[in-house]
């Protein structure tokens, strides 16, 4: 065995996802294995030894988790308190007078249980200006009875520290958690400071009481997790995955877990990008649908969009994010009749207990149950045999609870939740496509997830997609992309300055700065300095603006130039440009330490192109033809490069079924990819 195995793991809301890879050779083995929600760490221990009992050989572990998302959601995590300014223990509880974009018509809305009760915040002396400069200093003994009450007499597990312009001074901030670590030294204590540079002091808070609330959590999960692979003779590199794209060292995570908290489709985008740069396919709109959702996201030039700030909760989170769209659209979505109308999702039946046809005590049909009622699915082969599906149970729920109220037999009414579901995520896409001025037709639709093979091929015909992309393993694709994650650290600090009004030295300057920063902890992660690479970004604005484009910037810092850029970003984005003064918002700087990417196996094209032959054939349902009709079953491991097919034909690997419609065709790529096309003129 090569010295070079790498394992990823991939936590999603119905399975565990896990690949082994031989970077030499880039062969991989996938496993999977049910989601244990009370128990996280169980379902990814299960999955891995299901691939190999010891871990001897293995250099990297990585792992993207949804574990601190999940704390969150369920109300789980430490009981927390905060400390600030006096006179301000009301910013965190007050928040935004905004109602979230998804209520804006409710208008019995009304927002989540605050993480923090009010007598759990304490306001102490001590004031800096906007600049920075001390004003009132910090008075240690009220800091002293703050951190006293907040532990012994109310029991607090983890402190969020937040100060009015830290992130120009830390000083205040640090001292602070320096004195509740030697009263307190079992207490976890976040300072904002730490965590972001950057102004907005709600944001800013809520970032760092999200960070304190999973913190503990969050290490006691990672020191668990690192014990069972110990057990398993496992010394190489573990890893985390960032919300924001590349991954971190498991001790980093733990100083951060904030960076985590999105982490679980960030390995797709990953491997999407790196599927756009070997195809040559610059251009991607990402389609993941796993268990309980479905996460879309563009590529753009090989890149997937970047935002710097994301909402968990209706929480703001000003921390580095894939500009994920994420909808309650999965196979576990649950299907209803609501008012005589009929509704997929967001409800989902998750891991426990599940579609009706697992038989773990599903009582109610959803999209998974629809597409064996529709053919889709082999009840026998599923999961490569290991799990048979109850296909008289999926028939008996959807038919009682769905088909006799809308007066229809099984399978239209099957079909119309497929319909109703198809609509749930064009509206995703949609989304990152029309609603931003991009034409659908400029781009490929990436299909992944268990279910995304499933639903993909539908969605682009309905939108006039390009074509859609299946990779290879498209079910643990996510865990795949995570195996080619660079080491990636963001740093960034708070401007507001006006363009050209500094030399490009002293801008020059700001950025060496951070970039020190990065270096310091990409080194502190075991990246050599050859292998470190410092990507710049400026936040601009016209002044008087409210919201910033990013710019990527490079050695050459000319005033004019970037004025120039950012107007034509800007009028490229809104339609137009102002005569308008351009004011910095934010200096970024992300460090990058760059890893190995595993091998895509290329091959050699035949003189004469294979012609794939079906395993057998079964009645499923065509949405070309609106009926059922019988398809071709392929084995995805008997179809050859450069071989093509025509629909209706279903792809199955075990994992995941690709539906190909009587209007559609499929190519395979010299890598495996199956490249789907609609014949449809309209397409």
């Amino acid at each position: 065995m090569t010295a070079d195995t790498r394992i990823a793991v991939d936590i999603g809301g119905t399975f565990v996802d896990a690949v082994e890879l031989d970077m030499t050779t880039g062969a991989f083995r996938f496993e999977k294995a049910p989601t244990t929600p009370g128990a996280p760490a169980n379902g990814v221990i299960d999955a891995v030894g299901r691939l190999r009992d010891s871990l001897e050989s293995v250099s990297l572990f990585i792992h993207g988790t949804t574990l601190g998302l999940n704390a969150v959601l369920e109300r789980r995590g430490a009981l927390t308190g905060i400390i600030t300014n006096a006179g301000f223990r009301d910013i965190f509880l007050i928040g935004r007078g905004n109602v979230p974009d998804a209520h804006m018509y409710d208008f019995q809305y009304q927002r989540p249980e605050s993480l923090v009760r009010r007598r759990h915040i304490f306001g102490v002396p001590g004031r800096l200006d906007y600049k920075g400069n001390e004003i009132t200093p910090l008075d240690e003994d009220a800091v002293r009875a703050a951190a006293k009450t907040l532990v012994e007499d109310m029991g607090i597990e983890a402190i969020a520290v937040t100060y009015l312009f830290s992130f120009r001074n830390p000083e205040h901030e640090r001292r602070t958690a320096a004195i509740i670590g030697e009263m307190y030294p079992e207490t976890k204590v976040s300072i904002s400071s730490d965590i972001t540079r950057e102004h907005r002091e709600y944001e800013r808070t809520s970032t760092t009481v999200l960070d304190a609330y999973i913190r503990p959590i969050f290490e006691r999960y990672i020191d668990a997790l690192r014990a069972a692979l110990k057990a398993r003779a496992f010394s190489g590199r573990f890893a985390i995955m960032r919300s924001g794209g590349g991954a971190m060292s498991a001790d980093a995570a733990k100083s951060s877990p904030t960076q985590t908290v999105l982490s679980g489709p960030a390995g797709g985008l990953v491997g999407g990008a790196l599927i756009a740069e070997v195809l040559e396919r610059p251009d991607l709109v990402t389609f993941d649908i796993g268990g309980t959702s479905l996460d879309v996201c563009l590529i753009e030039q090989a890149a997937p969009m970047v935002a710097h700030e994301a909402s968990l909760e209706d929480l703001p989170l000003l921390i580095p994010t894939y500009d994920i769209r994420t909808i309650g659209s999965g196979g576990g979505s649950i299907a209803s009749m609501n008012l005589g109308l009929l509704k997929v999702g967001p409800r989902s039946a998750s891991a426990v207990p599940g579609p009706i046809c697992y038989g773990r005590g599903g009582t109610e049909p959803t999209v998974t149950d629809a597409a064996l009622v529709l053919g889709y699915m082999d009840p026998e082969s599923f999961l490569d045999g290991r799990m048979p599906l109850d296909a008289a149970g999926a028939n008996e729920g959807i038919k009682q609870q769905i088909a006799e109220p809308l007066g229809l037999d099984v399978v239209q009414a099957a079909a119309r939740i497929f319909d109703v579901s198809l609509a749930n995520n064009v509206g995703a896409v949609r989304q990152l496509t029309v609603e931003r001025g991009r034409d659908p037709r400029d781009f490929s639709l990436l299909a992944f997830g268990g279910a995304g093979p499933l639903i993909a091929p539908l969605v682009a015909r309905e939108m006039g997609l390009k074509d859609t992309i299946v990779p290879l393993l498209p079910s643990g694709f996510s865990a795949w992309g995570m195996l080619g994650a660079d080491i990636v650290d963001d740093f960034a600090q708070t401007d507001l300055t006006i363009l050209g009004s500094e030399t490009a030295e002293a801008l020059d300057a700001k950025f060496k700065t951070l970039e020190a920063d990065a270096a310091r902890s990409l080194s502190a992660q075991g990246v050599q300095q050859g292998d470190a690479v410092m990507e710049r970004q400026l936040e601009l604005r016209y002044q008087g603006q409210e919201h910033a484009l990013t710019l990527t910037v490079g050695a050459t810092l000319d005033a004019d130039e970037l004025v120039q850029r950012f107007a034509a970003a800007h009028e490229g984005l809104y339609g137009h440009s102002m005569d308008a003064p351009v004011q910095i918002l934010t200096t970024r700087v992300r460090g990058i330490g760059r890893t190995r990417r595993p091998t895509l196996v290329k091959a050699e094209q035949p003189a004469t192109a294979p012609s794939p032959t079906p395993k057998a054939h079964r009645d499923a349902f065509d949405f070309a033809q609106r009926a059922m009709v019988s398809f071709a079953v392929y084995n995805r491991a008997d179809i050859a490069p450069f071989s093509s097919l025509s629909g209706p034909a279903l792809i199955d690997e075990g994992t995941s079924v690709t539906v190909i419609h009587a209007d559609q065709t499929v190519a395979v790529n010299a890598y495996g990819h199956l490249i789907i096309a609609s014949q449809r003129s309209d397409a």
